[in-house]
């Protein structure tokens, strides 16, 4: 089984879907995350503080920088994630279907590197 990782994209506009639509949002989310872990495929997720949040380090030099905000400047940044664990990407892809259409935002999979074999 492979691991996939479930990304998020969250507009960085400011406008917050209405109420009843976030209300929606997050039924179908938690009954998404009630699917997958009935299927066995979870491993965890998490949902993540806005972008503006974020710290970044950054070597320059022998010197690590921290400065304030997102790595790279854009329209949508990664606003939660699943880590999931299944057979192949066909597998992965129906689970980032679904993921889309609760969390209506994009989805990105990505598998994560194979670990090598000691």
């Amino acid at each position: 089984m492979k691991q996939y990782l479930l990304s998020v994209y969250h507009p960085e506009s400011g406008d917050a879907p209405a109420p009843e639509v976030m209300e929606k949002i997050y039924a179908d989310v938690n009954a998404l995350n009630t699917e997958i872990q009935a299927a066995g495929a979870w491993v965890f997720a998490g949902g993540l503080y806005p972008s503006s949040t974020a710290t970044v380090v950054r070597l320059k030099g022998d010197e690590a920088l921290i400065t304030d905000g997102p790595f790279a400047e854009g329209k949508e940044h990664i606003g939660g994630f699943w880590v999931i664990k299944v057979p192949d990407l066909d597998a992965a892809l129906d689970w980032g279907r679904k993921a889309t259409r609760a969390c209506q935002v994009p989805i990105e999979v990505r598998p994560f590197q194979e670990e090598a074999e000691a």
